[in-house]
């Protein structure tokens, strides 16, 4: 039985990752509500924590967790690191006798506690008085009301993270505000949907990134692209010189690095090096995005019936961020970007046969339960389940970028 895991990230103002919130959306036939809460907790906790490991999905960093009042009052958070999760208390959970006493402990013994969906009622003043960080609906609150509530909670010590920021206005308007933390896909999205000319050098980023999505280059054409880069160059052999490799003997060039490493891996190198380049005034989480969307993509090609496209259905999957990085429509990118029609067609409208791994990966990533049940049907069998190929996805991004040099 498969079942449905993702993360979101959760930035601070610098648009840094501050923890993210993992989250379980069901078995393939059933629903949160068929299982309940504490189930769906517990069904998470034992894959991340107990199967997987945590740093594999949190990169180091704080996970908000679902706590039902059961999983509470049975102290279920105390087994894990105050390091390790933020303790997120569920809106339904009554602020009651036993509730407040493990809230107590769990504040005495250091862990962060998160108020969900919260809705502001006095009866709640003795949880509220216990919690650290308050979360607010950005999308269903108005301005006003943002304001009445945050006025209302002035006595307390408190944090306010602003959940489902979609935009980058909408984060913009969510920090004047005072929020201090932020939720959502607002990193993901073109800040500015206006054509606009291109540098020179992002230009040339993009011709050499259409170069290496190419299938039909020799050794000695991918040698050629990536030497005519200075700056790649010195990332490469930099990249494989550190102690990330443990190597006896230097590699003092691109040849020596490609038989070292293999072309497929230097060419995922080189395409991270460039993206990380064209991305570079963004958020990092938004190149580890890109990577684990590749990564995602081409597992899911891998353990299905097209596992001979999967170079193509990664680019297509890394590519997927492109007018995110650069501010640009997608069609204004693929316009300066010549690619396959098959990859022309799945980044521009969602359409030919790779365009179902990247709405499988979308949806998965916004928790779309039926989309991406739908998706699973049109790609086929797996012999994979979905969400290890994702935590796999995401573990691949973050020992990648963790590797590469800036």
């Amino acid at each position: 039985m498969d079942f449905f895991l993702a993360r979101q990230p959760i930035f601070n103002v610098n648009k840094r990752v501050f923890a993210y919130e993992l989250l379980y959306r069901g078995a393939t036939d059933t629903s949160i509500k068929t299982i309940g809460g504490s189930k769906a907790t517990t069904s998470l906790l034992t894959s991340v924590f107990l199967t997987e490991g945590i740093d594999k999905i949190s990169n180091s960093k704080p996970c908000f967790i679902n706590f039902t009042r059961d999983l509470l009052v049975r102290g279920i958070p105390l087994t894990f690191s105050k390091s390790q999760i933020v303790v997120e208390v569920l809106e339904d959970v009554p602020p009651d006798p036993e509730v407040l006493v493990i809230c107590e402990k769990l504040r005495k013994k250091g862990y962060i506690i998160a108020l969900d969906d919260f809705v502001y009622d006095s009866s709640l003043d003795p949880l509220i008085a216990l919690a650290d960080i308050i979360k607010l609906d950005f999308r269903a609150l108005s301005a006003d009301e943002i304001l009445k509530t945050m006025h209302r909670l002035s006595r307390f010590k408190l944090k306010f993270l602003a959940e489902k920021v979609e935009t980058t206005d909408e984060f913009e308007k969510a920090a004047k505000l005072g929020f201090a933390y932020y939720q959502g896909f607002f990193f993901s999205k073109p800040e500015l949907l206006t054509i606009k000319e291109l540098t020179a050098v992002k230009l040339n980023l993009l011709h050499m990134l259409a170069e290496l999505s190419r299938e039909d280059w020799s050794v000695q054409q991918l040698t050629d692209i990536i030497t005519k880069d200075v700056a790649l160059t010195y990332k490469i052999l930099r990249y494989l010189n550190s102690s990330y490799f443990y190597r006896l003997q230097k590699i003092e060039s691109v040849v020596h690095a490609i038989s070292y490493l293999g072309e497929k891996e230097i060419r995922r190198f080189a395409v991270l090096a460039i993206i990380s380049e064209i991305a570079a005034n963004k958020p990092e989480e938004l190149i580890n995005l890109a990577m684990t969307r590749a990564r995602f993509c081409e597992l899911l090609a891998e353990h299905s019936a097209a596992r001979e496209f999967t170079k193509d259905i990664f680019i297509l999957g890394l590519f997927s961020t492109l007018d995110a990085m650069l501010d640009m429509p997608m069609s204004a990118i693929l316009e300066k970007l010549p690619l396959a029609k098959n990859l022309h067609d799945g980044l521009a409208t969602r359409s030919g046969p790779y365009a179902v791994y990247l709405n499988m990966v979308l949806a998965y990533e916004h928790r779309q339960k039926k989309e991406c049940l739908e998706s699973l049907r049109l790609i086929g069998p797996l012999n994979r389940q979905v969400h290890e190929l994702y935590l796999e996805s995401v573990s691949y991004a973050q020992q990648l970028l963790r590797a590469a040099p800036g």
